[in-house]
C-alpha cells in the first residue's frame, strides 16, 4: 500500500469494500454515504475507485462484463495510520491529551473501558520488554 493515508472520500469506500468484500463500482456506490450537497454521481465513485487503485489503496478483478474492486490496504494498517496522524497533527504526539479527550467526547460502556484497559496491560508489557532489551530497568 502507498504510504500515504486515504482521504474522507477514500476512506468511505474503503469501509464499503472491507464490510462487502470485492464489490461492482455500482455496488460501492449503492453504499457510500451521500454527501450534504446532494447526490454522489456513479462516475465520481468510478474515478474514485481509479484513483485509489493508482495509489495502492484497491485491486480490480473481472467480474463477468464488469470489474469488481476489493481493498489492498488493511483496515488495522489504515487506522493505526490515521491515529497516529491524528495524534501528531492535532496532540503533537501527546497520547495521554490525546486519550483524555477521546474519553471525555464520549462516555464509554464498561466493556470498552476492559479492552481499553487490556489495550494499556499489552502496551505496558511491551513497553517493559523493549527497556529490558536495553539493558535497562525500572
Amino acid at each position: 500500500m502507498a504510504d500515504v493515508a486515504p482521504s474522507p472520500r477514500e476512506l468511505e469506500a474503503l469501509k464499503v469494500l472491507w464490510r462487502r468484500g470485492p464489490s461492482t463500482v455500482r455496488e460501492v456506490h449503492a453504499e457510500m454515504p451521500r454527501p450534504a450537497e446532494g447526490e454522489l454521481a456513479y462516475t465520481t465513485v468510478l474515478s474514485l475507485l481509479q484513483t485509489m487503485e493508482r495509489k495502492g489503496f484497491v485491486g480490480h478483478e473481472p467480474a463477468g462484463k464488469s470489474y469488481a474492486y476489493f481493498a489492498k490496504a488493511r483496515r488495522d494498517g489504515v487506522f493505526r495510520k490515521l491515529a497516529g496522524g491524528f495524534l501528531d497533527q492535532v496532540f503533537d504526539g501527546a497520547m495521554g491529551e490525546y486519550v483524555a479527550r477521546a474519553l471525555q467526547s464520549r462516555k464509554p460502556s464498561l466493556a470498552e473501558l476492559e479492552e481499553i484497559e487490556a489495550m494499556i496491560a499489552e502496551a505496558k508489557a511491551q513497553a517493559r520488554a523493549r527497556d529490558d532489551g536495553k539493558g535497562g530497568s525500572r
